[in-house]
């Protein structure tokens, strides 16, 4: 099972405040943490909303909308994406993360293609295989 561990943003994080030496080096440890018990997949921090954009949908309009975001506990501020057996184990993983006081994680299992059912047809999946396998390679 894949989850998408999302840590929420701050009003520090929005500001820009790079995190201190002692918290990168703990989550560094932290990283390797999960990376030694082959469950990282991904994890990246994200520069504040200040600097990204969003797009509005609306029939065939889009609409550009420039940052900052007034919503800061709606934002997300980093991430990892981890492959564990259980949602309980994902959880054991994040109750060790290394936070400051008053941050907040989000927890998000990721759609496997089995979940989509009936739906997702073999043509579908052989596309979507094709696609990982390319991305995996590195290939566009």
């Amino acid at each position: 099972m894949r989850f998408m561990i999302i840590v929420k943003a701050s009003a520090d994080s929005e500001t820009g405040r790079m995190p201190s030496t002692g918290l990168l080096e703990a989550m560094g440890k932290y990283n390797e943490e999960l990376v030694n018990a082959g469950v990282m997949l991904a994890g990246e921090g994200l520069h504040p909303s200040a600097k990204g954009v969003r797009i509005r949908f609306s029939g065939k309009n889009r609409t550009v909308i420039d940052g900052p975001f007034a919503e800061t506990k709606e934002l997300i501020a980093g991430f990892w994406l981890i492959q564990v057996k259980s949602r309980e184990e994902a959880i054991e993983w994040v109750k060790r993360a290394p936070m400051e006081e008053g941050d907040e994680i989000e927890i998000r299992q990721v759609f496997e293609a089995e979940d989509f059912g009936a739906e997702f047809t073999p043509e579908l999946r052989e596309q979507e295989d094709r696609l990982r396998e390319r991305m995996a390679a590195g290939s566009a």
